[in-house]
């Protein structure tokens, strides 16, 4: 079996997370593949898995009824999905589709969660790190909205 910590270390996520906590994550991971069309995670679905995009490109969608999803992100190669595995009540909020064929390793959320509630320095870490993804997520959206708000106000 090939052994993940080497590209876990070089993931922009895990860079520089002390060598003890990787060998704890690395239990959790595993590589995937997506085709391009395939569904990665689905808003509402419970959060039991977090990507570490490493080549290909993901739309993050917004699913409206009765209307065609919106797509509110594309992430790409060193990007990550899936955070909802480490905030209650552990549900995906977007649907997340690969729109060109993606390689990414993938970790058990609950595998993680249980690691977290072991060691909360490890918890506290990953937690930080996510918080960054965020705030990324979250500048994104203002700049989407407040483009919106310029052109139909023009």
């Amino acid at each position: 079996m090939h052994d993940l910590k080497p590209t876990l270390e070089k993931h922009p996520f895990f860079k520089g997370l002390k060598a003890e906590y990787l060998d704890f994550i690395v239990g959790c991971a595993s590589n995937v593949h997506f085709k391009e069309g395939e569904i990665l995670l689905r808003e509402g679905e419970a959060a039991d898995k977090f990507f570490l995009i490493r080549e290909g490109q993901v739309a993050l969608e917004i699913n409206i009824p009765q209307h065609e999803s919106i797509i509110v992100q594309t992430v790409h190669g060193d990007d990550i999905l899936g955070w909802s595995w480490l905030i209650p009540p552990h549900f995906y909020r977007f649907t997340c589709r690969a729109i060109t064929s993606t390689r990414a390793i993938a970790l058990d959320g609950k595998c993680l969660r249980n690691k977290c509630e072991e060691n909360h320095d490890l918890g506290y870490e990953l937690l930080k790190r996510l918080a960054g993804v965020f705030t990324q997520r979250l500048e994104v959206t203002r700049k989407q909205l407040i483009n919106i708000y310029d052109v139909e106000h023009k």
